[in-house]
């Protein structure tokens, strides 16, 4: 399928999740964007491994993160592969998050932060619950909370990513490595985003 014939679909999508976004997003607002987005992901004539190909493994990345808006700081729809072993470190989003999954599974460990935050370069972290998203078992985030992700199995994985605002607008994103140093997200890990919108 075509981006002409992608677009009306996201652009509807997006239209309920603005009036949703605009009203201020708490955890019973994120219910009713995970509602949304799940049914987004049953259109697999839309949206598909041939459509949005994971990448080649062996010829280096291991995820690829396809953009499919652009409407400025509003919220924005991706659709993320990942390869088995792709993993990240523990992160926040800095806005609300959602991940709905079209096809494979991708294990979330959620994060609580245990230090009090005063130190700047220095968080401590404590496993709170592993979720396995796959279809019919979603995860969704306020700004503040914290996750990471690791692929696992033999499978890559598709699955909707969608945010209160542009990953690439994002300026207080952090993540947490295993020594517990705080890094700056955006700018020690994520990669580009593929644009597929018109």
């Amino acid at each position: 399928m075509s981006i002409e014939t992608r677009s009306p679909v996201i652009e509807d999508f997006l239209q309920q999740i603005r009036v949703i976004h605009q009203r201020g997003v708490d955890r019973d607002a994120l219910k009713e964007i995970v509602s949304l987005l799940e049914g987004l992901a049953e259109r697999r004539d839309l949206f598909n491994f041939d459509t949005f190909p994971p990448p080649v493994p062996g010829e280096g990345d291991t995820a690829f993160r396809y953009r499919l808006n652009d409407d400025g700081e509003t919220p924005t729809l991706y659709m993320n592969s990942l390869l088995p072993g792709k993993s990240t470190l523990p992160h926040n989003h800095e806005t609300w998050a959602v991940i709905v999954a079209v096809q494979g599974q991708e294990i979330n460990y959620v994060w609580a932060r245990t230090d009090d935050g005063s130190d700047p370069a220095f968080a401590k972290l404590e496993l709170e619950k592993e979720v396995v998203v796959q279809p019919g078992t979603s995860i969704s985030f306020l700004g503040e909370d914290l996750h990471g992700i690791k692929v696992d199995g033999e499978t890559p994985t598709l699955h909707f990513h969608l945010y209160g605002r542009p990953l690439e607008s994002l300026n207080g994103r952090y993540g947490v490595n295993t020594e517990g140093k705080v890094l700056n997200y955006n700018a020690s890990q994520m990669a580009p985003s593929i644009k597929a919108y018109a």
